[in-house]
């Protein structure tokens, strides 16, 4: 009757045995204790040499290969996401141009007429009534200035949710359009910190630079946009690389900026303008000469407005 009770005493110093052993688990690389799951791969890792111990991970990507991004887009079998840059925000279908079958093949001269019919018909339905076709209009508008300026994708999305908005309020009515659409986008150029002055707007759009001055401050009033005033530096890095300055040059404006602006020079000066003469005072303060006509016509300012506020920057920083 003993031997029994004493195996059964036995038992539990066992199950604890093996317990410990699972939680001191060390690494077979390099010994070490320091392991860690990783939570999107379900992998048991050595935090110190990347050993990986255990994978029970499930590859849930899809079960065909692509070796370029041509044929990534061809197996892919889900759509584009849903964008604002369009009225319909992407959602309805496009006839493709090609007058070609799934396989590649020529269609015969029956079904391209075919085509060319749907082709009409779907662009004519993708509109149903004049506010709809009214939209389409302005944010092709804003695609096509946005292109022109050269501007990131996101711009194009905040200039099309901002003239939704405008459109929602009624903003619109007894406005011009393009005038409206211009707005949106120069004020999704403020929000996102793109550096684009009123007269690069103005040269992309059909609108005169006034009406668009205008029409930004009401809408931007009307929405309660958050505009913060603009950073003249931010013009600094293109303004120098259009004129081909050095790295000296750059960071010279950029001095002369933030000891000015903080004597109170910035309050009510043209950003574009101040970053100019900035930049025409740090040339010749480094021995790269650049004429005030050069500097004027890359910030599309005056040479007026450059020397006034090159005098300005001098005197402030002791420099005549």
């Amino acid at each position: 009757m003993g031997r029994p009770t004493r195996q059964r005493e036995r038992e539990p110093e066992t199950d604890q045995q093996e317990t410990e052993s699972t939680n001191e688990q060390t690494c077979d690389e390099c010994g070490s204790s320091e392991l860690a799951t990783s939570e999107d791969q379900g992998e048991l890792v050595c935090e110190d040499c990347g050993l990986i111990m255990e994978t029970t991970n499930i590859d849930r990507g899809p079960e065909w290969r692509a070796f370029s991004h041509s044929e990534r887009e061809g197996k892919s079998r889900v759509g584009a996401p849903t964008t604002q840059t369009m009225h319909d925000k992407g959602l309805t279908t496009q006839i493709d141009w090609k007058d070609q079958d799934a396989y590649g093949r020529s269609l015969s001269s029956e079904k391209r007429s075919q085509m060319n019919r749907l082709r009409k018909w779907q662009e004519r339905i993708r509109t149903k009534d004049a506010g709809e076709r009214n939209l389409q209009f302005a944010l092709s508008e804003i695609d096509r200035m946005a292109s022109a300026l050269g501007v990131p994708r996101s711009v194009r999305e905040i200039a099309s949710v901002i003239y939704r908005r405008a459109l929602d309020e009624d903003l619109i009515r007894g406005r011009s359009i393009e005038g409206v659409a211009t707005s949106c986008l120069y004020a999704a150029c403020r929000q996102d910190g793109i550096p684009r002055s009123l007269e690069e707007i103005a040269d992309v759009s059909r609108v005169e630079r006034k009406e668009i001055g205008r029409t930004y401050r009401y809408v931007a009033q009307e929405l309660s946009l958050e505009m913060e005033p603009v950073d003249p530096k931010e013009y600094v890095p293109r303004f120098c690389s259009e004129l081909d300055s050095s790295e000296e040059v750059l960071a010279k404006a950029n001095e002369i900026i933030d000891v000015t602006a903080d004597q109170g020079l910035l309050s009510g000066k043209s950003p574009t303008g101040y970053a100019a003469a900035a930049i025409y005072a740090a040339s010749l303060l480094c021995n790269e000469k650049k004429t005030q006509r050069d500097v004027a016509d890359v910030a599309q300012v005056t040479e007026v407005t450059i020397r006034n506020r090159y005098q300005e920057q001098i005197e402030a920083m002791n420099l005549r």
